[in-house]
C-alpha cells in the first residue's frame, strides 16, 4: 500500500500567521458556506446583538477548526521557505 498524500484545502499565508484564501473545490465550498450563514444570520437575529454575536463566533470556531484539520501546519511566516 502506499501512502496517500493529504489535500491541503487551505494553504498557509506567504507572510505572518494562519491560512489563505481556498486552493480547492472543497475549500471554496467551506468559505461559501460559512459567509452564506453569516449574513444570513445577520438578517435574521439583527435586532439581538448579542445573539448574533455568539452566533458568528460559533461559526467563525467552527471555520478555524476546519482549517486547522484541512489546512497547512499554522505558524509565523516571513515569506521564505
Amino acid at each position: 500500500m502506499q501512502p496517500t498524500e493529504r489535500k491541503v484545502w487551505f494553504p498557509a499565508k506567504k507572510y505572518g500567521w494562519g491560512w489563505g484564501l481556498p486552493n480547492c473545490w472543497q475549500g471554496w465550498v467551506v468559505l461559501t458556506v460559512y459567509l452564506g450563514l453569516l449574513f444570513g444570520g445577520a438578517l435574521l437575529v439583527s435586532k439581538h446583538t448579542g445573539l448574533y454575536v455568539g452566533y458568528a463566533g460559533t461559526l467563525s470556531i467552527v471555520l478555524i477548526i476546519i482549517c486547522y484539520l484541512k489546512g497547512e501546519k499554522p505558524c509565523w511566516r516571513w515569506g521564505k521557505d
